[in-house]
This record gives C-alpha cells, structure tokens and sequence, in this order.
C-alpha cells in the first residue's frame, strides 16, 4: 500500500478538534460503576500446558453488565513475588486464542493476562465469550447497536477491558501499582480508552490503534472495521446523525485526552486500515485533558515502510526496553 495520508511532518502537528459529546464523561463514569457493582473474579483455574517455564490459569471475570469474560492470565514458572503485569487486548476478529500463544510479556517476567474479545474469534484465534447482546445497527461487529450509546458493542467492550485490570490486580503475584494496559490495532484502541478511564496505570503500550479520529478514517480507508461502517451506511442512508453521535462516545482521540500514563506508541505510516493520521491525533492530544501539571511521558515509534503491521519484533523489543525504563523510574526513591 502507498503511502496515502498525510506526510511525517504533518502528522507531527497533526491535532484535530475531535468532537465530544457533552454526556462523554458522565456516560463512562454511569456504565463503568453500573459494571464495578458485581464482585470481578468469577473463576481462576490452573491450565494445563505442558510448558515449562509458565504457568497459566483459565480466568473468567465479570465485565460489562457483570457479564463473564474470559482471559488467560500466564507468569513466569516458580516466581512467587508480586510482578508488574501487562494487560493485553487483542485485535479485530481475534479471541484469546489458545495458551502459549503468546509469551512475550511472561517470558520477559511480567504476570500477563491477556482479554478474550466478546463475540469475536474465529479469524486469526478462536473465543470463548459470547456477546449476548442485540439493538440497532448493522450485522457486523463495529456496526452492531451503532445506532445508540448504550446498545453499541464497543460500550461493553470497552467496559471488558477496563475490568480486565481491575481483575488482574486481584489475582495473585500482581504488583497492582504496577499495571499495563497494551494492544495492537482494536487492542491498541481498548488500550487508549482503558488510559482515558483509569487514572493509575503505570504505562500504556499502544500500536496502530483503531476508533481514532473515526469519522475521518470512515472517509480515508475502505478496509475493516472502518469499511464496515462506511458500508452500513451506504444501505441506510439516512441515520447518520445517529452513527456519528454513537461513535463520538467511543473515539479514542477523546479517551487519550485524559489519560495520564506514560504511553509508547508505534505506527506504520502506509497503513490503509488504522491511517497514520488517526493515530497521530491521539498522540497528539495524549493527556491534554488530564488536569495534571505536567503532562505524560509519551514517544512515537514510526516504520515509513511498513503498513498494519508496523515494527513487528523490532517495536516489541523497543516497547520492552521503553518498559522497563519507566518502571525502573518509577520505582526509584524521591529525593528531598
């Protein structure tokens, strides 16, 4: 794919007056309390993996609506000590797959639990959470309840992900004070949104994220999930007041405004499904609204040449190092 959005220089003012709706605030703080009302653990069990060097349990925990959610939480094997841990999401279409699909994080000595996706799997990883859920909207996954707020599916996701961590500080060897929020491309996005809604997260790893700037990148790209929605609407032509005001509430442009983690973000500058300049307008603005006096730490990775798929290996191993900087930081003593 050619390079099709805006140049580097550009990208790098690149800050948009992304709408909020006046309700945005009240909207997430009404859902997520509805949601902390059920206790977050429901289950954890050992899995059995046959790896050596991991251990991994089936953990279920209540999400959106105090509903189930599945996830796999994996450390490494005879550690005891409370570890840092990175919460991650995954991608469009994907489930949590099976265990031992990825270990990067445990592997590197961090307590890891990686959110299954509701309603999703079965492209790249299969899922073990339904999404029991209907409303207005079209037949696909970013266009189902689009129609209404409180019926769109990335209201309950959302809410899934932001219990993700309230789940893994409650299970054990898990320094809760030190909590990462992760993902790629939709993962990247829940990861936006879960630094927009909870205010103590210790980082924020976001790659190529999705539902940034979305009404202009519904305008710059056919592929999906944004083509899904261009497509809703090229059936029914007449709700799109409805549509943008739905996704106004879910647009991580809003989120990143008032995140406060330090946040390390990559992108492929010929993307054509997250375009490049959706991405920059959360960098952008990242912590913009926080209140804070200063804002956060947040660095940009780009790859000129690559596309969805950004920097692979070589932006996992810097978002390793960037890490275990902060950490290193944060740990250290205050002087007087």
């Amino acid at each position: 794919m050619p390079f099709s959005d805006l140049p580097l220089d550009q990208l790098r003012r690149y800050r948009p007056a992304v709408p909020e709706p006046a309700d945005f605030d009240r909207f997430w703080r009404a859902t997520l309390d509805r949601a902390a009302a059920t206790p977050v653990l429901c289950d954890v069990r050992p899995e059995p993996t046959g790896l050596r060097l991991v251990d991994t349990w089936d953990v279920t925990f209540a999400g959106f609506d105090g509903e189930p959610v599945r996830a796999w939480y994996t450390r490494p094997a005879g550690v005891d000590g409370p570890l840092p841990a990175v919460v991650e999401y995954a991608g469009y279409g994907r489930g949590r797959g099976l265990p031992g699909e990825r270990l990067t994080w445990p592997v590197a000595g961090y307590a890891h639990l990686l959110m299954d996706n509701r309603g999703q799997g079965g492209w790249y990883a299969r899922g073990d959470t339904p999404d029991p859920h209907g409303g207005p909207g079209g037949p696909t996954i970013a266009t189902r309840g689009i129609l209404n707020p409180d019926d769109y599916y990335y209201r309950r996701l959302i809410t899934d992900a932001v219990r993700a961590v309230d789940a893994v500080r409650a299970l054990p060897g898990v320094d809760a004070t030190r909590v990462v929020a992760a993902g790629n491309s939709q993962g990247g996005g829940l990861a936006l949104a879960v630094a927009g809604l909870v205010d103590d997260l210790a980082a924020v790893l976001v790659t190529a994220p999705f539902a940034c700037h979305i009404l202009r990148a519904v305008q710059l790209t056919d592929a999906s999930p944004y083509g899904e929605i261009a497509r809703y609407l090229a059936v029914d032509r007449e709700v799109e007041a409805a549509v943008r005001h739905t996704l106004a509430h879910v647009d991580g442009v809003a989120f990143a405004r008032r995140a406060t983690a330090p946040a390390h973000f990559g992108i492929g500058l010929r993307d054509d499904v997250c375009p490049p300049s959706t991405g920059f307008a959360a960098y952008n603005q990242y912590g913009a609204a926080s209140g804070r006096p200063v804002p956060p730490l947040r660095e940009m990775h780009t790859y000129p040449y690559n596309g969805h798929e950004g920097g692979e290996a070589v932006h996992v191993r810097r978002q390793r190092s960037w890490l275990e900087a902060v950490l290193r930081r944060a740990d250290a003593p205050v002087r007087t």
